[in-house]
C-alpha cells in the first residue's frame, strides 16, 4: 500500500505547473517502472484514483510503458502476465469514458501482439462475450459491467481486422480469430442489436443517448468485421441486419441542425456508419449483397433527395448525403445495380444530383469568409496544398458530380454475372474515340447533356436573376464531372460544347466571379479532352481570369487561383498554349502585388517550366533577374525558417535552372548559339549568386547572428540546384572570385554536414553539387577545399571544417540512410578519395575521410548482410576504395567493428565478383577497382602469413575471374562503339519509313488499353508486399543510380594487369601450389593475356591433377 500511495503522489506531481517538479516525478516513476508490481499499481490508480487528473495520468503512463515494452511488429508476444491482462479487462469494463479512451490503447497494443499476431490469450473472447451478455444495458440487472465500455473494447479488438492481415497472400482467408469472435460475440450481438433498434425507433420524440451509443458502437464493430473479410457465421444474418440499418437510415432527419451533445447527433453517426457498411458489402461481398440491393438502393435514394436542403445542413448530415451518392455510384457499377438504378436516372438527376450542384447561400458566405476553404472544396487542383486526408473535403457536391459521371458513361447493363463487379464502361487511351456506330449511345448523350442544355447561359440580359446564376453554377460543376464521358467523344463534339456553354461566360466575367472561377476549373478538368485548335482561345480566357481585379464588394481571389490551377492542370495534360511569353509576362508582373497569391504564382511558374521545358527556355534569362529581385525583398536577417512564399520562389527558380541547363546547345549547333547561351548562363548565374549570398552569407555578417553556429537548412535541395547552376557557369578563376564560389561552398558544406532531414526532403541535387565541386576543384583549385584557414582573432585558433570535410560528413551519414541515398553516397566515396590531389600536408584529411567512410559503409553492410541485394556492390566497392588508400588502417577498422571483419568483407567481395551474382560487376571501372582491391588484399594476407587459407584461395580465384572479364570488356568496348555507330546510321536511314508506319498504326489501331483483372492485381500487390517485407524492394529511381560509373580518378593510371601478374610472379608458391585451382580458369586466364604471360611462365605454371598445364598446353 505504501508503494501504491507513493506512485499516486508522484502522479499528482506530474500534473504540477512547475517543470522541475514534473521532471523529478517522472524520473522517480521511470525508476519504479522496473519493479514487477508497477503496472498493477498504475491500473489500480486508473480505475480508483483520488481524482480524474490522477486517473488519467496513471492510464497515460501505463499506455506509454506498454508501448515501449511491446514489439510492434508482432514477431514476439507482449510478455504481459495473464493476471495483468485479466485486471486490465476488468478495469476497462468499469472506468469512466475519459480514462477508457486511454486504457483501451493499452488493451489494443496487448491484444494485437498476443491475440491477433500470435493467436494467444484464449480467455479473451469468452471473457469478453460474458461481459457483454451480462452488462447493465443487455442483462437488465444492476451489473457492474458497462455495456458501452464492453462494446468499445470489442471495437478495439476488431480494429486490426478491418484490413487484410497478410498482404502477401493474394486471396487471404478469414482469420480464425475473426471467425471465433463472429461466432461467439457478433452473432449473439446482432440479436441484441435488433432489440435496441426497436427501442430507439419507438422513441419518436427523443433519442436516449445510451441506446444510440450502443447502436453506433455495434455498427462500428460490424463495419470492421466485414470491411475486408466476411466471417462465415455472419453471412446468413446480413439480410436482417441490413434491414435494421435501413430502418435507422429511414429515421434520420435532414430538416434541422443538431448539436454534438444531442442523441440525434449520435443517430446521424450511426447512419453514416450504416452507409459505410453498405458500401463495403457492395464493393467487397457482391454474392452476399446482390439480393439486398433493392432495399439498399431505395434507402440511398431516399437519403440523397434531401440534397435540396444542403445549404442548411451541418457537416455530418452533408457527409451522409455524400455517402448516399457514393453508395449509388458503387451499386451502379454492378449488373443488378444498373438494372435497379437506371429507371430512376431522370429522378435522381432532377431531384438529387443537380440540387447538390447548384450554388447556395453557404457557398456565397464561404467565398467571402474563407476563400481558401471554398477553393479546396469546390475548385480543387494540384496547385492546392492539402496535407493529410480530410473528410470535410468529401462534400455532397463532389459525390453528386462523381455519380453524374458514372451515369453519363452508362451504355447499358454490363454482364449479368453476379461476380462481375467491373465498371459498365471501359477507359480508352487518350485520343481513341468511339468508332463503332453500332454501340449503344451513352446516358451522357441521351439524358445528362440534354438536361443541362435546358439551363440558359448567363448574359448581360439575365445576369441580375439569381436563380439563373445559381443553376448555371450547377451546370458548370456537372461539366467538370463529365471528363471521362467527354474524353470518349469526337473532337467536334467537345469543341461545340466548350465554345457554346463555357467560353461565352468570359464575356460577362467581371459581373460573375463565382461562375468565372467555376468555368476556369472546368477548363482545367477537361484538359485531357480539349481539342488543340481551341488552345489559343482557352489560354487567352484563363490569362484574363488570372489578372482579374477584385470587385468593389467581392474578392476575385478564387478566380485568379482557379485560373492558375486550370493552367497547371492543362499543362500536365500536355495541352500547351501556342506562345508562352504572354503567360510568363503576366506571372512575373503579378508577383509581389498580392502577398497571398505569390506562392500560387510561383507554383504555376514551376509547372510551366516542368511542362514546357525547351519552349520556355529562351525566356528564362529575361525573367530571372526580376524574380530574384522580388524574392530578395522577402528575405529576413533572422536565421529562422523562411516564409512559405520564399520556399515556393526558390523551388521555381530551381526548376528554371534545370530547364535552362537542359537547353544547352548541342555540339553540332553553331558557335553563335553556344556564345549566346554561355552569355545568358553567366547572367543567370550572377542572379543566382546574389540570391545565395543573401541567403547564406548576409545572415553570417549580421552582428546579432555572429554567435549562431549554423544556418537553417531551408530549401537546401533547391538552393543546391541553384549552386550547381553557378558552378557549371565557371570558366576561370576570375569567376570563382567574382561569384564568391568558395565562400558559398564553405557555407553549403557546413549546412549539409549538419543536415538530418532525410525523410522530409530530397537530396539528389546535393550529390550533384558534390560531383561538380570536385570537378571544379580539379580544374581551378578552390580555396578552403581541403583545409580551411584559421579564423582571425578574437576567434580561438582552431581550424574550421573544410569543404571536403563537410561533404565527407554528409556522405558518411548518407551511407546509413535509405537505399537510393546509400547508392549515391557510395559513388561519392570514390570521387572524394581518388579525384582530388592530396599533398603531404593534407594527407590527414584523406585518411580521416577513409576512416569515416569505412565505418559507415561496413556498419551499413552488416545491416544488409543477411539478404544479398543491389546494395552489396556499392557498399563493398566503397570500402575497397578506402582500403586501397590505407589497407592496414582499414583492416583495423573492420576488425574493430566486427570480429573477423576482414574475412567477412573478403568473402563478400568474392560473392559480388562472381558472374552469377545478379547485382554484380558490370562496368569496367567496377571490375578494375575490384581487381586492384583483391590483388592488394591477397598481398596483405600473404604478408601476414596466411598462405594456404580458404580466404586467399577464394580471393585469388575471384581475382582471376574478374581479370578475365575486365580484359574481355576492355577489348569489346571499341567494337561495341563501332557497332553502335553503324546501328545509329542505319536507324537514321530507316527513320522516315518507320515513323510513318508507327503513325499509321497508332491512328488506325482500335485496340483498347489492357485492363488488369482482379486476380492479376491481387497477385501483383502480394508480390510487392513480399518484396517490401524482405527488404528487396527497390525505390523508384534506384535503377538509374546503380548504373553510375565509378569515378577512379588517379587510379585510372594504375596498370591493374601488371599488378596482377607481378603478384603471381612474386607469390606464385603461396598462391598456386597446393591450392587446387580449376584448370579451365587457368587456361582462360592465360588465353586472356597471350602476350604477357611468357615472362611469368614459372609463376603461372600449375599442376592440375597428374598433368602439368602451361599456357593452356599439356606438357
Amino acid at each position: 500500500m505504501a508503494e501504491l500511495a507513493h506512485i499516486a503522489h508522484l502522479l499528482n506531481q506530474t500534473l504540477s505547473p512547475d517543470a522541475t517538479t514534473v521532471r523529478a516525478a517522472t524520473a522517480a516513476l521511470d525508476h519504479l517502472s522496473l519493479t514487477p508490481h508497477f503496472p498493477f499499481h498504475l491500473l489500480s490508480i486508473s480505475a480508483g484514483g483520488e481524482n480524474q487528473g490522477q486517473k488519467i495520468a496513471a492510464a497515460t503512463y501505463l499506455k506509454n510503458l506498454t508501448r515501449r515494452s511491446i514489439d510492434t511488429s508482432g514477431a514476439t508476444p507482449s510478455n504481459v502476465s495473464n493476471e495483468l491482462k485479466e485486471q486490465l479487462l476488468q478495469a476497462l469494463l468499469q472506468v469512466e469514458f475519459p480514462v477508457l479512451k486511454i486504457l483501451v490503447e493499452v488493451f489494443r497494443a496487448v491484444a494485437v501482439a498476443d491475440f491477433v499476431k500470435q493467436s494467444l490469450w484464449p480467455e479473451l473472447v469468452p471473457n469478453l462475450q460474458s461481459a457483454i451478455q451480462n452488462s447493465h444495458l443487455i442483462s437488465g440487472s444492476n451489473s457492474k459491467w458497462n455495456t458501452i465500455n464492453a462494446l468499445i473494447v470489442l471495437h478495439a479488438l476488431l480494429r486490426p481486422f478491418q484490413y487484410f492481415l497478410n498482404p502477401k497472400v493474394p486471396k487471404e482467408p478469414v482469420p480464425p480469430q475473426l471467425e471465433l469472435m463472429a461466432k461467439e460475440i457478433l452473432v449473439p450481438l446482432l440479436g441484441v442489436f435488433h432489440q435496441f433498434v426497436e427501442k430507439a425507433l419507438a422513441n419518436h420524440d427523443r433519442a436516449e443517448i445510451e441506446t444510440e451509443k450502443v447502436l453506433l458502437t455495434t455498427c462500428k464493430c460490424l463495419h470492421f468485421a466485414v470491411r475486408s473479410y466476411m466471417p462465415s457465421t455472419l453471412a446468413p444474418l446480413l439480410p436482417s441486419f441490413c434491414r435494421d440499418l435501413v430502418r435507422i437510415l429511414g429515421s434520420l432527419s435532414f430538416d434541422y441542425a443538431v448539436t454534438e451533445e444531442d442523441g440525434i447527433w449520435t443517430r446521424l453517426k450511426t447512419g453514416k456508419r450504416s452507409l459505410l457498411i453498405f458500401s463495403a458489402l457492395v464493393i467487397r461481398h457482391r454474392k452476399h449483397s446482390d439480393k439486398l440491393m433493392p432495399e439498399i438502393i431505395n434507402c440511398a435514394r431516399n437519403i440523397v433527395k434531401f440534397s435540396k436542403n444542403i445549404s442548411k445542413l451541418p457537416f455530418l448530415s452533408e457527409r451522409i448525403l455524400s455517402l448516399g451518392f457514393d453508395l449509388i455510384s458503387n451499386v451502379l457499377e454492378t449488373g443488378p445495380g444498373w438494372r435497379l438504378v437506371s429507371p430512376h436516372f431522370t429522378t435522381l438527376l432532377e431531384s438529387a444530383i443537380f440540387p447538390a450542384l447548384v450554388m447556395n447561400e453557404k457557398d456565397v458566405s464561404e467565398w467571402e469568409e474563407d476563400a481558401d476553404e471554398y477553393i479546396r472544396k469546390n475548385l480543387p487542383s494540384d496547385i492546392d496544398e492539402i496535407s493529410g486526408w480530410r473528410e470535410d473535403l468529401f462534400t455532397a457536391r463532389k459525390s453528386a458530380g462523381n455519380l453524374l459521371g458514372v451515369i453519363s458513361m452508362s451504355k447499358g447493363p454490363p454482364m449479368e454475372s453476379a461476380t462481375d463487379s467491373s465498371s459498365a464502361s471501359t477507359k480508352r487511351k487518350k485520343g481513341q474515340k468511339n468508332k463503332r456506330s453500332n454501340q449503344p449511345r451513352s446516358m451522357g448523350e441521351l439524358l445528362v447533356l440534354p438536361f443541362l442544355s435546358k439551363f440558359p447561359i448567363p448574359s448581360d440580359s439575365n445576369v441580375s436573376q439569381p436563380n439563373i446564376l445559381n443553376d448555371y453554377f450547377g451546370v458548370l460543376m456537372a461539366y467538370g464531372g463529365l471528363q471521362d464521358f467527354l474524353r470518349e467523344q469526337e473532337s467536334a463534339y467537345v469543341t461545340t460544347l466548350v465554345s457554346t456553354r463555357i467560353m461565352p461566360l468570359y464575356a460577362v466575367a467581371a459581373s460573375l466571379p463565382h461562375l468565372t472561377a467555376s468555368a476556369n476549373w472546368v477548363l482545367g478538368e477537361l484538359g485531357s479532352c480539349l481539342p488543340e485548335e481551341m488552345s489559343a482561345d482557352v489560354y487567352s480566357k484563363l490569362l484574363m481570369a488570372l489578372v482579374m481585379p477584385d470587385q468593389q464588394e467581392t474578392s476575385c481571389y478564387p478566380v485568379r487561383v482557379s485560373a492558375a490551377g486550370a493552367i497547371t492542370t492543362l499543362l500536365e495534360n500536355d495541352y500547351m498554349p501556342p506562345d508562352f511569353l504572354p503567360l510568363l509576362q503576366v506571372i512575373v508582373s503579378s508577383i509581389g502585388i498580392d502577398e497571398s497569391e505569390n506562392s500560387i504564382l510561383f507554383q504555376l511558374l514551376s509547372s510551366i517550366m516542368e511542362a514546357a521545358d525547351d519552349k520556355v527556355a529562351v525566356h528564362i534569362p529575361h525573367i530571372v533577374s526580376p524574380l530574384v529581385g522580388s524574392v530578395s525583398k522577402w528575405f529576413t536577417a533572422s536565421l529562422g525558417p523562411w516564409p512559405q512564399v520564399v520556399e515556393h520562389a526558390i523551388a521555381a527558380l530551381a526548376v528554371m535552372s534545370q530547364t535552362w541547363e537542359n537547353s544547352r546547345p548541342e555540339e553540332s549547333e553553331s558557335s553563335e548559339s553556344h556564345e549566346k547561351w554561355t552569355a545568358d548562363q553567366v547572367a543567370i548565374s550572377r542572379a543566382f549568386t546574389a540570391l545565395l549570398q543573401q541567403a547564406w552569407l548576409t545572415p553570417l555578417c549580421t552582428p546579432d547572428q555572429q554567435d549562431q553556429n549554423s544556418l537553417p537548412s531551408s530549401c537546401i535541395e533547391d538552393l543546391s540546384t541553384l549552386l550547381q547552376s553557378v558552378i557549371l557557369s565557371i570558366d576561370g578563376n576570375h569567376m570563382i572570385q567574382e561569384l564568391k564560389v568558395s565562400e558559398l561552398l564553405s557555407v553549403w558544406a557546413e549546412m549539409i554536414a549538419e543536415w538530418h532531414a532525410w525523410e522530409e526532403s530530397e537530396d539528389l541535387s546535393i550529390f550533384d553539387v558534390i560531383k561538380e565541386t570536385v570537378s571544379l576543384n580539379s580544374r581551378y583549385g578552390l580555396k578552403n577545399f581541403l583545409v580551411k584557414d584559421m579564423p582571425p582573432p578574437p576567434a580561438p585558433p582552431v581550424p574550421e571544417r573544410s569543404i571536403v570535410e563537410g561533404i565527407g560528413t554528409f556522405v558518411s551519414e548518407a551511407i546509413k540512410q535509405y537505399p537510393s541515398a546509400t547508392l549515391r553516397a557510395c559513388s561519392c566515396v570514390h570521387l572524394l578519395l581518388h579525384c582530388p590531389t592530396y599533398s603531404l600536408e593534407t594527407e590527414g584529411v584523406k585518411q580521416s575521410l577513409a576512416i569515416a567512410f569505412t565505418s559507415a559503409a561496413f556498419s551499413r553492410f552488416i545491416e544488409v548482410q543477411s539478404t544479398p541485394d543491389s546494395l552489396w556492390k556499392p557498399i563493398l566497392l566503397a570500402i575497397s576504395s578506402c582500403y586501397l588508400c590505407y589497407p592496414d588502417i582499414i583492416e583495423g577498422i573492420l576488425e574493430k567493428a566486427e570480429k573477423g571483419g576482414v574475412t567477412i568483407w573478403a568473402s563478400a567481395l568474392c560473392h559480388v565478383s562472381n558472374s552469377s551474382f545478379e547485382a554484380g560487376l558490370t562496368a569496367t571501372s567496377e571490375m578494375k577497382l575490384m581487381v586492384m582491391t583483391l590483388a592488394r588484399l591477397i598481398e596483405q594476407l600473404l604478408k601476414q602469413g596466411k598462405s594456404g587459407s580458404d580466404s586467399i584461395r577464394n580471393c585469388f580465384i575471384s581475382l582471376l575471374e574478374v581479370s578475365i572479364r575486365l580484359k574481355e570488356a576492355q577489348d569489346g568496348e571499341e567494337d561495341e562503339d563501332e557497332e553502335a555507330e553503324e546501328a545509329e546510321n542505319d536507324d537514321d536511314g530507316d527513320e522516315d519509313s518507320d515513323d510513318g508506319d508507327s503513325e499509321d498504326y497508332d491512328e488506325d489501331s482500335d485496340v483498347e488499353e489492357y485492363e488488369e483483372t482482379e486476380e492479376e492485381f491481387l497477385n501483383r500487390y502480394a508480390k510487392a508486399a513480399e518484396a517490401l517485407e524482405n527488404g528487396s524492394f527497390i525505390e523508384e529511381g534506384d535503377a538509374e543510380d546503380e548504373e553510375v560509373e565509378v569515378e577512379l580518378g588517379q587510379l585510372l593510371d594504375v596498370d591493374e594487369q601488371k599488378q596482377v601478374l607481378n603478384l603471381i610472379y612474386k607469390y606464385h608458391q603461396g598462391l598456386i601450389q597446393g591450392q587446387g585451382l580449376p584448370s579451365q580458369l587457368i587456361m582462360n586466364f592465360l588465353n586472356a593475356f597471350p602476350g604477357r604471360w611468357r615472362s611469368f611462365r614459372r609463376g603461372i605454371a600449375t599442376r592440375v591433377g597428374d598433368r602439368v598445364v602451361s599456357g593452356g598446353v599439356e606438357v
